[in-house]
């Protein structure tokens, strides 16, 4: 008897070798690394560096901050109580 091939064409129609093939060549082959990219806009740059109010707040919270720590600053109790209850009040 002679014996017959029954696959003629070899490991080409191997679908278990193609595919441990591709991965032997993806892992032979370095892996592509994207780079991420941030860009910030105009607008929130000058978002971040504050605005002039924000500025003028701090300072005036500053100031306040140093007259508390030296002393210098007196609450008035009646205003304070009249704001509360003016609030309270919806005024």
């Amino acid at each position: 008897m002679n014996a017959v091939n029954i696959n003629s064409l070899g490991p080409v129609n191997n679908p278990y070798q193609k595919q441990a093939d591709s991965q032997r060549s993806a892992q032979a082959e370095p892996p592509q690394q994207d780079q991420d990219k941030v860009e910030i806009s105009n607008q929130a740059k000058q978002m971040h560096q504050g605005s002039e109010i924000e500025q003028s707040r701090q300072e005036k919270i500053d100031a306040l901050k140093n007259k508390v720590e030296s002393g210098e600053y007196k609450m008035d109790l009646q205003e304070t109580a009249q704001k509360f209850t003016d609030f309270w009040r919806g005024k």
